[in-house]
């Protein structure tokens, strides 16, 4: 029975060290050892299994003494090349790939590397057809086929929007919270998410989540995009007020609600704020204010999410996806409008109404004491409210206290027609009448 190499990866190791030679374990300088390592690669040698001899570089006889310093002869046998590896792709594009068979299960690999050449996120013959498949064999990512008609009761389904701009999705991601001044400020982020292009159409930060937060978002959307046909909304009381059921109702948005603890129907959102977490505020550290926290991550929409390729997009950018958006265009007018809160309140006799916990008075000295409709916008926050009343509008303007006791006050001069009614002096007059006559 010879000593033999048990395998041929044994084999090559043995080839390797014994080309080494004397430089494996000699102490040398890193001059002495190049210049033994270029006499080296200057000899050819016939590798095991081969033909032909061939020669080594300098830069692989260091890699492989390297090797053998920190594992011994086992540091020198060959690694062999796994089916799958992919290996000319980048950690980013193999992610992507991997990323894009997840959430699309059914679609060919022939297509996922159509559309990425064709949309410059990957060079054309860096991997074939054949090879991505082998990938995702090794990744445990076979293709699934879609299910015909008749699946089962209860099955959840992967679904979009018919076109970006049809469908936006809001909620609300609960920040790190503040501390400025010594006082604890909460941070929610508000955003609102194109369905089908995956845009961040609206983004806000406040320090609370009440509905008013939502209705200035939206108000800020429809302004610079239009109006999208429907709005998928949660459970929370951020949603389901009158207000923002009202105003959707006046600009034809239709308001979906998902299933109660569903947070599968709500992964889209799920996934952004993921993403702005991993992204942005894990590593924006403390921060001064609500606004510095809404600057950065505005910053990162814009700059970073918004042009990087998505796997639920097969690869395109949510800023490509939304330029082929479709909303409806509203007049200024229209969604003043549709955001104008009514409420009923009497006017004192100063000629003052209190609105949102405001003072305002009117010039208008005959409504004092009347029943009027208060009007406000809520697409407006800075207009000032007026009073709709007998089908007239009336200004109110904010209660000036000090002005107003600065104002001179003229007394009505009496004109030809003046009534003469002064029962003081015809009480004076009449106790004097009667002192003379009793003389």
């Amino acid at each position: 029975m010879k000593l033999r190499p048990k395998d041929h990866a044994e084999q090559v190791a043995l080839f390797r060290a014994q080309l080494l030679g004397p430089v494996l374990h000699a102490e040398l300088s890193r001059g002495e050892l190049l210049a033994e390592l270029r006499v080296v690669a200057q000899k050819r040698f016939v590798p095991p299994g081969a033909d032909t001899s061939r020669t080594y570089s300098v830069p692989t006889l260091l890699r492989w003494r390297r090797a053998y310093l920190a594992e011994g002869l086992a540091g020198l046998r060959p690694v062999s090349r796994r089916l799958g590896d992919a290996l000319a792709l980048s950690d980013e594009q193999r992610d992507l790939l991997l990323e894009i068979r997840r959430q699309h299960p059914a679609v060919p690999a022939n297509v996922v590397l159509d559309t990425l050449e064709g949309d410059g996120r990957l060079d054309r013959g860096t991997i074939t057809a054949q090879t991505l498949r082998r990938l995702y064999r090794h990744e445990q990512l076979p293709r699934r086929p879609k299910a015909k008609a008749g699946r089962p009761a209860g099955e959840r389904r992967r679904w979009e929007a018919a076109y970006a701009g049809d469908l936006w999705h809001a909620d609300v991601c609960h920040g790190p919270t503040l501390v400025v001044d010594g006082r604890r400020l909460p941070v929610r982020v508000h955003a609102l998410l194109d369905d089908k292009s995956r845009y961040i159409v609206a983004l806000r930060v406040f320090g609370h989540e009440r509905e008013v937060a939502m209705l200035e978002l939206l108000v800020e959307a429809i302004r610079l995009y239009g109006a999208p046909r429907r709005l998928f909304l949660d459970n929370g009381a951020t949603y389901s007020g009158e207000a923002l059921a009202t105003a959707c109702g006046r600009l034809g948005i239709e308001l979906i609600h998902a299933k109660a603890y569903d947070p599968q129907a709500r992964g889209k959102m799920e996934r952004w704020w993921r993403t702005m977490r991993q992204g942005c505020m894990d590593h924006m550290g403390p921060q001064p204010s609500l606004h510095a926290v809404g600057v950065r991550l505005t910053a990162f929409v814009a700059e970073r999410y918004h042009h990087a390729a998505h796997a639920g997009l097969l690869g395109r950018s949510p800023a490509k996806a939304w330029a082929e958006r479709r909303c409806v265009a509203l007049a200024g007018d229209d969604l003043d409008a549709a955001l104008t809160v009514r409420e009923t309140r009497r006017v004192r006799t100063d000629c003052t109404v209190s609105v949102g916990n405001l003072d305002w008075e009117l010039a208008e000295a005959f409504l004092a004491g009347h029943k009027v409709t208060v009007c406000r916008t809520l697409s407006d926050p800075q207009r000032a409210p007026w009073i709709e009343h007998d089908g007239q509008d009336y200004q109110l303007r904010p209660v000036d206290p000090v002005a107003n006791g600065m104002r001179k006050r003229k007394k009505p001069a009496p004109g030809v027609d003046a009534v003469d009614f002064d029962p003081a002096t015809v009480l004076l007059d009449r106790a004097l009448r009667r002192r003379g006559g009793a003389r």
